[in-house]
């Protein structure tokens, strides 16, 4: 050891724990301080583990919100089948095709109209209008001449999505276009840890109010009467002076523009696409024939078991595999109970 000007000095180079306990009397480090003894950084702390728990609950939470949204976007579209199918004998596979119109509807309203929180609340009405008054064009012309004639129906229906497909690849191109969300919408909550997109919350927001307004159509107004008697007896109420081909077009157009309002929130989700009726008509279709013909308390239980059970699904395996597996399990349960979950009450013997 040397002294320098009082200040002891060693020739030798100090060690590493040495070098630290200097390092800290020179320059008045606390030693509280923890540093790495050899490279002078703080130590890697690893991040703490997750517990079983919380995994769990993430895992049950992201599919059961999820899920819960899109079996909202399956109800908005069934509605209307579920009316169509229950009063007409009507298989409308262009009802995807009415989602799409409602989608580019909200799509051409936000070039027009500049500011999205305004656009998307002129966009709900507009699109309504627009595929109710399609929806009434493919009754008045082709689907009046084919009641309680489902094959035929169901064949000349897929044609007629085959040329509204190609209309919108015509118009508006075969890439889609996205449809900005306005800022409120935008965000996400916390539900049990996972952020809970907005946009997914304003679609479950936006089929409670569309079932709910349905709901209240059908029980208080006499339109509303009319279509139930219809559908549960076309015959006495005709003789009950009651004229069903008026009440054929509204609920057409009724139905169609439910679809509409679901292409809507749709677009929010996950913009346009000329081909994106074919990914919810199946699914829809499951939905009326699972829940009951013509019930819709049961399409509303029907659409969150198969929007939820293909959330869960998707997340084990795949989505095409998981909506495989899901219509097994719908054709299974029908197997069972082939009149869905619920059925019209009659007096009838047969």
């Amino acid at each position: 050891m040397a002294t320098t000007g009082g200040t002891p000095t060693r020739s030798e180079p100090l060690a590493d724990g040495e070098l630290l306990n200097h390092r800290d009397r020179v320059c008045g480090a606390s030693p509280l301080s923890v540093v790495h003894p050899v490279r002078g950084f703080p130590p890697r702390t690893d991040p703490p583990p997750i517990e079983p728990k919380a995994r769990a609950l993430d895992a049950l939470t992201t599919p059961l919100l999820t899920g819960t949204a899109t079996g909202a976007i399956l109800l908005l579209a069934a509605l209307g089948l579920t009316l169509t199918f229950g009063q007409m004998g009507v298989i409308n596979m262009a009802n995807g095709e009415f989602l799409m119109a409602g989608a580019y509807v909200a799509y051409v309203t936000q070039q027009v109209v500049t500011s999205t929180g305004l656009s998307i609340v002129v966009a709900i009405p507009v699109a309504f209008l627009v595929a109710g008054l399609l929806g009434l064009l493919l009754e008045v012309s082709i689907i009046q001449w084919m009641y309680r004639r489902p094959l035929d129906t169901l064949l000349v229906t897929v044609g007629v999505a085959m040329v509204l497909q190609q209309a919108a690849k015509d118009i508006f191109g075969a890439q889609g276009d996205p449809v900005k969300p306005p800022t409120w919408m935008r965000g996400s909550i916390s539900v049990f840890g996972y952020a809970w997109p907005h946009r997914q919350l304003f679609t479950i927001i936006l089929a409670v109010a569309s079932l709910a307004a349905l709901g209240a159509v059908l029980k208080y107004s006499s339109f509303g009467r009319r279509i139930r008697a219809t559908v549960q007896n076309r015959e006495l109420a005709e003789t009950m002076g009651v004229s069903t081909r008026n009440v054929d077009r509204l609920t057409f157009f009724l139905g169609s523009g439910l679809a509409g309002v679901g292409g809507v929130a749709i677009a929010l989700i996950s913009g346009t696409n000329p081909t994106l009726g074919t990914t919810y008509i199946i699914p829809a279709f499951l939905v009326v024939v699972a829940g009951g013909v013509g019930q819709l308390k049961g399409t509303v239980i029907a659409a969150w078991v198969v929007g939820v059970a293909t959330a869960f699904l998707t997340d084990w395996t795949s989505g095409s595999m998981a909506q495989v597996i899901t219509f097994a399990l719908v054709v299974v349960f029908l197997q069972v109970r082939p009149q869905g979950l619920f059925t019209v009450r009659t007096r009838a013997l047969a």
